[in-house]
């Protein structure tokens, strides 16, 4: 039984990967070059990456570039500087800080006018940003924090937790049980968690919380794997339950589970509100997630820092896109105003 059920849910997963085939990281090789998005600015033609210092050059490197959120951000980022002259440069780190060090170290060394660092804690970059900072080159970071060198970042990644967290509380009631599916070696995960853990305390004691960290790659087989444990503990017909993830990728690999074994009780909630998240909550298996305009976010952080540059005004600065809750209730309106978060 146990190894028909695991056959069940790989094959759900096969479907649900997919599916979601341009949020999921495809197994490319750690620290790999990342092909920039369609329509984008591309890759810095051979030569221009190696020019003078201060080159028009923008070097990203993601946590995982083909995660939706990150893609979003980069497609932002490479819109604005194409428009400006720019070229972009994006390495994949796929999950490992000491990868994406050795990327930031290469930006330098290739003289890139400004470097952007996707989701990594400035706190594991430290051999990068410092020489970042001894060639004078511009940091900004998206969910990473401040730290040296950086002249932009994105703030804290726990507001766009907030409204998702709030709204499995009031629906859960103070009791039940949630499986949260966590990952920390990124710093608005962690943000999140500790957001999460602080409103459960406050708001939701009565409530069992348990955790499971997932790994980049493999958030969707991780999310599904523990999914299945989880619910059998959890049988329908009892107490309220929930799976939150700290981003909904994972939440979605957990819903795969729940559609095999039928299970129509259980809350879903998820943040970032990639295109397949918006589907999800369309179609109903995904209950709420939180809508964050990477685009958008991508384009400031491009123009904030090239400003930067331009007056020589290298004071820290942090930008702020509010997220949008998005339900069954409101996804109709939402798409209306919003038609872009679904492709």
């Amino acid at each position: 039984m146990r190894r028909n059920t695991t056959l069940l849910v790989t094959a759900a997963l096969a479907a649900l990967v997919s599916f979601t085939a341009c949020s999921v990281p495809d197994g490319g090789a750690t620290g790999s070059t990342a092909p920039a998005p369609a329509g984008s600015a591309g890759a810095a033609p051979a030569g221009s990456a190696g020019g003078e210092p201060g080159s028009k050059v923008v070097g990203i490197v993601t946590i995982s570039a083909t995660d939706a959120n990150n893609a979003r951000v980069i497609a932002g980022a490479t819109e604005a500087a194409k428009a400006a002259g720019w070229t972009v440069e994006v390495v994949d780190a796929a999950g490992n800080a000491d990868q994406a060090n050795t990327a930031i170290r290469n930006f330098v060394n290739k003289k890139a006018g400004m470097i952007f660092d996707l989701v990594f804690p400035t706190t594991s970059l430290g051999s990068g940003l410092n020489a970042a900072k001894a060639a004078n080159i511009p940091v900004a970071t998206w969910g990473g924090g401040t730290g040296t060198g950086v002249v932009v970042t994105t703030g804290n990644g726990a507001p766009f937790a907030e409204p998702a967290t709030q709204a499995m509380i009031d629906a859960m009631g103070g009791k039940g049980s949630v499986l949260a599916l966590t990952y920390r070696t990124g710093q608005v995960c962690r943000d999140r968690e500790g957001l999460f853990d602080t409103m459960m305390k406050e708001k939701a004691a009565g409530v069992t919380v348990t955790k499971n960290e997932v790994n980049i790659p493999g958030f969707l087989q991780d999310g599904a794997r523990y999914a299945t444990a989880w619910l059998s503990g959890h049988p329908a017909g009892g107490e309220p339950l929930a799976v939150w993830g700290c981003w909904e990728d994972p939440t979605l690999g957990a819903i795969s589970a729940l559609k095999q074994q039928g299970r129509t009780d259980v809350l879903t909630y998820g943040i970032n509100g990639s295109a397949t998240a918006i589907k999800a909550v369309q179609d109903g298996s995904l209950t709420a997630t939180v809508y964050e305009d990477g685009k958008a976010e991508g384009g400031t952080m491009f123009s904030t820092v090239q400003k930067a540059i331009s007056t020589g005004d290298m004071t820290p600065q942090t930008i702020d896109v509010p997220g949008i809750l998005v339900t069954k209730d409101t996804v109709k309106a939402f798409v209306a105003e919003h038609p872009e978060a679904l492709s």
